[in-house]
């Protein structure tokens, strides 16, 4: 195994450890809002945020299933693991989706705003198929209001990241470097595929 690649993993894990910390963290805070049971802040964004803006697709969904995986086995229940997957998957695809709208158009606060809410949905989702009854989307707009703001706080907290962990920093300016490079790569390609077809 190469250098890079266990340098990769290691980082992959210590991400994984803190999420599944923050993740137990959090199941220990009281949840204001009884009516939506499992409904949580959804902390263990942050550690979703810094994985979309260092690693690669695959690298990034890898890191979110063991850290739902590992907080569901180290202190969950089977309803809790359904309602933490539900909120972390719309969250990590809606996220995914709003980041490749680019830096000029969404900044990392607005993108975990988005994410905040979609977590908060998709937790209501899971509590309505659960339920068997769409009534419980009727708290959807005070979870939504909740998610703007926590996940507005936790934006904040992955920026002061950025700036302030060099590591970070670094990582995630070489992956942006890396999918800039891709970009132009694939631009190329289709170029030199028109070139050839007006040739033909």
């Amino acid at each position: 195994m190469t250098q890079p690649k266990i340098q990769k993993y290691v980082f992959i894990a210590l991400l994984v450890a803190q999420g599944v910390v923050i993740g137990l963290l959090e199941r220990m805070i009281p949840f204001p809002f009884a009516f939506a049971p499992g409904a949580k802040l959804g902390l263990a964004n942050l550690i979703t945020i810094v994985a979309l803006f260092t690693m690669s697709f695959s690298d990034s969904f890898l890191l979110l299933w063991m850290r739902l995986i590992l907080t569901a086995l180290l202190g969950g229940t089977l309803s809790t693991f359904l309602y933490s997957a539900g909120g972390a998957l719309l969250s990590y695809f809606g996220m995914l989706l709003i980041k490749q709208l680019g830096p000029n158009r969404v900044s990392i606060i607005g993108i975990s705003a988005a994410g905040g809410v979609l977590h908060n949905v998709g937790q209501l989702l899971v509590a309505s198929f659960i339920a068997q009854s769409w009534t419980v989307m009727l708290y959807l707009p005070i979870l939504s209001f909740i998610g703007i703001l926590a996940g507005s706080a936790i934006g904040i907290a992955a920026n002061y990241l950025f700036e302030h962990v060099r590591t970070l920093n670094y990582l995630r300016t070489n992956y942006s470097q890396i999918q800039t490079q891709k970009k132009r790569q694939r631009h190329l390609r289709h170029l030199q595929k028109e070139s050839h077809y007006d040739k033909n």
